[in-house]
């Protein structure tokens, strides 16, 4: 029988401008929450702010395959991210792409 393919693992990286935090996660939150609701192959999507540098912010995706994140790359939310992130952040990191291998989660 052969293996399904493993969950596809996004984690993009973000250093905000100081003062455009909440515009920031505003947005950010948009995405993720769009991302899990209307993406059936979205199955997580974090946003987290560094408790050492709050102007540090991580994304983590989790999709079905590497087909799912594709999709998402034509989504209306992920479009009004883009249009609105590059005014509010310093930098953005290189995205880094993973396999999971294993998901603590009861289930999965």
């Amino acid at each position: 029988m052969p293996s399904s393919p493993r969950p596809f693992v996004v984690i993009a990286e973000f250093r905000v401008k100081p003062g455009s935090l909440d515009a920031f996660l505003a947005l950010a939150h948009d995405d993720a929450r769009s991302s899990v609701a209307e993406e059936p192959g979205c199955r997580a999507f974090d946003v987290a702010v560094s408790e050492s540098d709050p102007q540090s912010v991580v994304f983590y995706e989790v999709y079905d395959d590497r087909a799912a994140f594709d999709a998402h790359l034509d989504t209306p939310h992920l479009a009004r991210f883009r249009a609105g992130f590059p005014a509010l952040i310093e930098e953005e990191r290189p995205v880094r792409f993973l396999g999971r291998t294993c998901c603590g989660a009861q289930g999965e």
